[in-house]
């Protein structure tokens, strides 16, 4: 299977970005690519809930969705899309951030939203609280695909390493981390957290990733880390997209797998244990 992330540097205009992200991932698909990932919140970088809400949709009219399934059908791959920022409804006004997988024929297969919430104070300049404007999801989700078994991650969730536990101990030969990471903890944390998390389940890590300096019609600007990462399941790097937006193009062999986990079979030795006091 070759596998192709998707780097991209979303403005707050969804449209403009769909048009940018289509032909990324045609472009990978040319490339070869049967699994085409895309980064977190694809088809927008905003930090202005009013803008939000005057461009955003439920997913029923959201039209990057829309238009990714047709792509999606039209090239016959399967499609992450890292996420989309949602409508939902809910009372409170806020939004989903939602990871879609979507067969070669068009079908949404699995749905993923977020479960851990950036809420931070990185620094004077790094300072996140996404729980204001996102609710966040409460089911870990697994899907089967041709290829083999795919774990669905999103973001802040790589400092979650029991999540991705969880999701190889149930089955999943590759774990998806699309991703708008802050460059300061990106610089520190992104490379190291990511290897971490394929050395302890001995599965593939695919993390597209937004980067650069966003283009923002209004609200605070914001910059992404980048450097869309593969890691192998012995936890070796094995492509890096950089600092600009592009496809980088990974082949993945999922026999890895079984042999890590056969050279260290750690998934099985879980024991019981009391405390901490």
């Amino acid at each position: 299977m070759r596998a192709g992330l998707v780097q991209l540097c979303a403005s707050d205009q969804p449209l403009e970005n769909l048009v940018v992200t289509e032909g990324l991932i045609r472009q990978a698909a040319s490339g070869g690519a049967g699994f085409v990932l895309t980064p977190e919140v694809t088809n927008i970088i905003s930090t202005s809930r009013r803008h939000q809400n005057e461009v955003l949709h439920p997913e029923a009219d959201d039209p990057t969705l829309a238009r990714l399934r047709e792509v999606a059908d039209e090239l016959g791959i399967w499609l992450l899309i890292g996420s989309l920022a949602l409508k939902t409804g809910d009372a409170d006004g806020r939004f989903a951030n939602r990871s879609f997988l979507i067969a070669p024929d068009g079908k949404v297969v699995a749905r993923y939203d977020k479960i851990h919430m950036f809420d931070v104070a990185i620094d004077a300049t790094e300072t996140f609280a996404e729980s204001d404007g996102f609710r966040p999801g409460n089911q870990a989700v697994l899907a089967k695909t041709a290829f083999g078994t795919v774990g669905l991650t999103i973001c802040y969730d790589l400092r979650f390493p029991h999540l991705h536990r969880d999701l190889a101990r149930a089955g999943a030969d590759i774990i998806t981390q699309p991703a708008a990471f802050s460059p300061v903890s990106g610089a520190a944390h992104w490379h190291v957290l990511l290897r971490a998390r394929a050395i302890e389940t001995g599965a593939y890590i695919l993390a597209p990733a937004q980067c650069g300096d966003h283009a923002i019609s209004t609200g605070k600007a914001r910059r992404t880390y980048g450097h869309s990462l593969a890691v192998d399941p012995w936890g070796a790097i094995i492509a890096d997209g950089g600092t600009e937006p592009g496809v980088t193009l990974v082949n993945l062999d999922l026999a890895e797998v079984a042999k890590a986990r056969k050279r260290i079979p750690s998934l099985s030795h879980d024991r019981p244990y009391r405390g901490p006091a």
